[in-house]
């Protein structure tokens, strides 16, 4: 019998899938393995963290996405060393698996720029557990303000801080601003949630810096509309539970904030600097692995890195960035590859992104597009976000959960998931000693 390619990959994210669903060969045996049971549709995540959509959503379980390719194992398990001599992957758990080709897509994490003390307090959204305690730390706030003694109290819950004006950033802070304008303004006594500050902090001289400059000043005229503040070129030098502390010039400034996220960068995981080590292989400065032309790690053809973790560059040099479609372009390339080589053709073309665009939602009827350098904004942005995004969640009943949902939201500005679940670092509030207990919750 014919010893089959075996074929282990690392994640099943948007690029480690769409390598599985394109290595249908029969003569291919594939190991999916993922520390989480399902694909996350990250893109999505911040209306998780909103309350516009429940994590079910905007998830699948990868075994029932992958069910009816029956040359595909799936396993949960979180890979933690190579050997790429043996050509083996070791698990946390000790179990070890052996390969003959290896795609690697395990992402990237969060980077607090060597703070990590911060995260306590700045929690991000890179997960959906981190998303879930987001949402809690931003329905919490409204509810202890509404609790407060002081208006300086209910000033500092009310206060909300975004750090980093990427996607990410504007997308919180826009959805942020209609939680406070609209879907809340009515639900408190005390409070008026609509005179929540909501803050968004860059470092850089202007927001969402990968997209054009017209593009990037229309993004901020519709953020700035929503009531967001923009404070841009300052550098964040402290958070705590009193807030933010950044530098303006040579001026340091502090602002007292219960609430603050984090939507700044990103760095190599742990199993990438591991992998680096083990192979050798150039990093950059956020410790992505730099890959050859063809996707693979320099020296070990059979080692494929796509996604966050690799630097790629396009035909000028430049690294490509770290969103889905750069993804789904390298999986799909990497299975290509793997079956060009198992039909005897070692050489191939080299890998070349095809750049659909980009784009980001701001909110309601608001978002920026770039699409094959047509530069767009407002209503139409908006509506493509919408139609591109329903067409990449994994499961046909996910995409008309959203569609109904989105549809109801547009009409009631209600969010649906507003719930507050789990624990969160401000659950351990002392007890203004103004209020005495009576014991019946009065």
């Amino acid at each position: 019998m014919e010893q089959k390619h075996r074929v282990v990959i690392l994640g099943g994210g948007f690029g480690g899938l769409a390598a599985a669903q394109k290595l249908k060969q029969p003569q291919v045996e594939i190991t999916l393995i993922d520390r989480r049971n399902f694909h996350l549709f990250q893109p999505l995540l911040y209306q998780v963290a909103t309350g516009s959509l429940s994590p079910g959503e905007i998830a699948a379980p990868l075994r029932g996405v992958l069910s009816r390719q029956k040359n595909v194992r799936v396993l949960l398990g979180e890979a933690v060393d190579v050997d790429p001599g043996a050509r083996r992957v070791i698990l946390r758990d000790g179990d070890a698996f052996e390969y003959d080709s290896l795609i690697v897509a395990t992402g990237s994490q969060t980077s607090y720029y060597s703070n990590d003390s911060w995260r306590e307090w700045a929690p991000s959204l890179k997960s959906v557990e981190e998303a879930t305690a987001i949402r809690h730390k931003i329905l919490y706030a409204f509810e202890r303000a509404e609790r407060a003694v002081t208006p300086e109290e209910a000033r500092a819950w009310l206060t909300f801080v975004i750090v980093g004006a990427g996607a990410t950033g504007l997308e919180l802070s826009g959805a942020l601003a209609e939680i406070a304008r609209e879907t809340l303004r009515h639900d408190f006594r005390k409070i008026r949630p609509q005179e929540a500050r909501i803050i968004l902090l860059e470092g850089a001289p202007r927001v969402l810096g990968a997209f054009p400059e017209d593009l990037s000043a229309k993004a901020e005229k519709l953020v700035t509309r929503l009531g967001v503040e923009v404070v841009k070129g300052v550098m964040v030098t402290n958070i705590n539970a009193a807030g933010v502390t950044f530098k303006r010039g040579e001026s340091s400034e502090l602002l007292a904030a219960k609430t603050v996220l984090w939507a700044g960068g990103v760095m190599s995981t742990s199993f990438g600097e591991r992998l680096a080590q083990r192979t050798k292989a150039e990093t950059d400065r956020s410790g992505r692995i730099k890959v050859q032309p063809d996707l693979t790690v320099p020296n070990y053809p059979d080692i494929f890195i796509i996604g966050d973790l690799a630097h790629a560059v396009d035909e000028k040099g430049k690294p490509l960035p770290g969103v889905a479609q750069v993804a789904i372009q390298g999986g799909v390339y990497a299975a290509k590859t793997i079956r060009a080589r198992l039909k005897g053709k070692q050489q191939v073309a080299p890998f070349h992104y095809f750049n659909k665009g980009e784009m980001a939602v701001i909110g309601r009827a608001a978002a920026v597009a770039n699409i094959f350098g047509l530069h767009l904004s407002g209503w139409p942005a908006w509506l493509i976000w919408l139609f591109i995004h329903l067409m990449y969640i994994v499961e046909f009943q996910s995409r008309v959960l959203v569609f109904i949902q989105w549809g109801f939201e547009y009409l009631t500005f209600s969010r649906g998931a507003r719930l507050i679940t789990g624990t969160a670092a401000t659950d351990s509030v002392t007890k203004p000693e103004t209020m005495g207990n009576t014991g019946d919750g009065r």
